[in-house]
């Protein structure tokens, strides 16, 4: 028996619904919307959808254009830094005696919304003229931005080093617009140097390896194994021996030169080479033009002839 008895304050047989879940919301999918709606009858994207994919281009557009002006300012930075900014832009008048087609992407990988930018330091002392004959036949090839800066450790560089690229281009502030950039920077250094990409490369050094490089792009290299065996054999001989004004072997390699042009217009046959570049860039600068033999200056005219060396006239007077 019970200590208390309380009697029932409600039926016993009252029934209570429990809620199943704690937030009831109406249900989007039950209101006639299905997945077909976004695409109109006629099988058009919805206005509202079209545009915005456009704004979507535009902003990786805008970030693409903004990479790219990081990344060159990166390179001017990781780069010894310029104190002199002269950005100078030219193009050769002469029509380029390279046919073949170069595709950068192929050449140099491809690396969007980034301006490749070739940066060379040079000494004020010893110019790289056969590089400028290149960056002129590169000109007319590609899109270049081209900029020469003075380094703080140069105290003087004459005017027309800082002009040895052209006049700036109108177009210089979007680099975006640029397919290759060639930043050369007057320095104190022992040799020349060349750095494409800062970040994984080591610098290339010495006028004929940066020469060779330049010249890569231009895709006008020898296919004959031969043949690109004796333009390495003539930029070397150029380089190393016929730079040495008064030597014994600068003399010899004149006689070489005489020789093998005498049988051909060009030192590799009939065709205009990198070989032949080099090698009037060296000739030019011993100031021997005058007394070199019949056939060099004969080849020399016909190098002169074809307007791809205006730019170093000027620096050899």
């Amino acid at each position: 028996m019970p200590m208390y008895k309380v009697k029932p304050v409600s039926p016993g047989d009252i029934k209570i619904d429990l809620p199943t879940c704690m937030y009831k919301l109406p249900n989007t999918h039950a209101q006639g919307m299905n997945c077909g709606e976004h695409a109109l009858q006629n099988g058009e994207v919805d206005p509202a959808l079209k545009a915005l994919e456009e704004r979507q281009d535009e902003v990786l557009r805008r970030l693409y254009e903004l990479k790219a002006t990081v990344d060159g300012l990166a390179k001017t930075v990781t780069t010894p830094d310029a104190d002199l900014d002269a950005s100078t832009l030219s193009r050769g008048p002469a029509e380029s005696v390279f046919r073949g087609t170069a595709d950068l992407d192929s050449l140099l990988g491809k690396d969007l919304g980034a301006l490749r930018d070739i940066v060379i330091n040079a000494n004020p002392a010893h110019p790289p003229l056969s590089l400028l004959v290149l960056h002129a036949l590169l000109c007319q090839r590609y899109q270049v931005l081209s900029s020469v800066h003075v380094h703080s450790s140069v105290s003087v560089v004459p005017p027309p080093l800082l002009s040895c690229l052209g006049p700036r281009h109108i177009d210089s502030y979007a680099r975006q617009r640029f397919q290759l950039g060639f930043t050369l920077i007057w320095k104190d250094v022992s040799k020349l140097q060349m750095k494409f990409n800062t970040q994984s490369m080591c610098p290339i050094e010495g006028e004929a390896n940066v020469a060779r490089f330049l010249f890569r792009l231009l895709s006008a290299e020898p296919q004959d194994p031969l043949a690109a065996t004796q333009m390495d054999c003539w930029i070397d001989t150029a380089v190393f021996q016929l730079a040495e004004v008064g030597s014994k072997e600068h003399a010899a390699v004149l006689r070489s030169l005489n020789s093998a042009l005498g049988c051909s217009p060009w030192l590799l046959g009939q065709e205009f080479s990198l070989a032949d570049i080099v090698c009037a860039c060296c000739v030019l600068r011993a100031g021997q033009t005058t007394s070199a033999a019949a056939n060099i200056q004969r080849w020399l005219k016909s190098c002169q002839n074809l307007g791809h060396f205006d730019c170093v006239n000027p620096l050899l007077q």
